[in-house]
């Protein structure tokens, strides 16, 4: 059996470690970023996956491409980056956008942090496609599609899109394969999957599109709770991925502090997954 547990595998998404930003449960940190890169470090975190959310998107280096910042973040030996989710996306998608102006500046959002990723030789860029940016009907699935095979997938270089979707199994596979792309995979989120009450074992078939796993767990239909006390059948889930010779990326996306004890929240919840590993 493959072995697939590093402590390097385990990361963290960016914001966890500080307040919580209008008690958004994820935010770019703004002003906090460095700082808290730096907690990381000292709490022995090796990986950290970038957030772009659309509000204070102006701030965030990775789209600005602020040289002395990019710079700065090659700078951390001891934390590395290696994937970014696009929440922007989530709150902007092109594809639903009718008006040509606002459709062109959304896309051209996107080519800037592939941009600036690029420079960073980060790996994988995550598209959601759950809320507000969940796919409706044909129509919009035409779009996204044309768009990104047209616009946005040759200037990824080395980095891949995953997409994290709220389709059922077999239809995650028909849309994958819609790309005929080895440039395209999947962001599988194990809180999502529980709050659907998806079967990890119907959604075994398009393991091998996984490169990265968002960790957190939810409640039925419902919120995000901290590992362990939710509807993700964690168990057999690990079974799974083992069977499906998993060895990418683990980034804990879990529930906040209720008392803002963020760090000791985070840090409970990277030793449940270290336990079920």
């Amino acid at each position: 059996m493959k072995k697939f547990y590093y402590p390097n595998k385990i990361g963290f998404m960016q914001g966890r470690l500080v307040d919580k930003i209008k008690n958004n449960i994820q935010y770019f940190p703004g002003r906090n970023w460095k700082k808290e890169i730096n907690l990381a470090i000292r709490e022995n975190y090796k990986l950290m996956e970038w957030t772009i959310n659309y509000e204070n998107i102006n701030s965030n280096p990775l789209y600005t491409g602020n040289k002395k910042d990019l710079k700065k973040i090659l700078s951390y030996k001891k934390l590395k980056i290696k994937s970014v989710t696009c929440d922007f996306f989530m709150q902007k998608p092109f594809f639903k956008k009718k008006n040509l102006k606002y459709k062109s500046k959304y896309i051209n959002d996107i080519l800037k942090v592939i941009n600036n990723s690029n420079k960073l030789n980060f790996k994988y860029l995550i598209l959601p496609l759950v809320d507000g940016s969940s796919i409706k009907n044909n129509n919009e699935e035409k779009e996204l599609i044309n768009t990104l095979k047209k616009k946005i997938i040759p200037k990824l270089k080395n980095i891949k899109i995953l997409f994290e979707i709220n389709y059922p199994p077999r239809k995650v596979v028909h849309f994958i394969e819609k790309f005929k792309s080895n440039k395209v995979g999947i962001n599988y989120d194990t809180g999502n999957s529980a709050s659907l009450n998806y079967n990890i074992e119907d959604e075994f078939m398009y393991f091998k599109y996984v490169k990265n796993i968002h960790i957190k767990d939810r409640l039925k239909f419902g919120s995000t709770v901290r590992l362990g006390k939710g509807n993700w059948k964690y168990k057999k889930f690990f079974k799974i991925i083992r069977k499906a010779s998993y060895d990418g990326n683990f980034i804990l996306q879990t529930a906040r502090s209720n008392n803002d004890q963020h760090i000791k929240e985070l840090n409970l919840n990277r030793k449940f997954l270290i336990n079920c590993l």
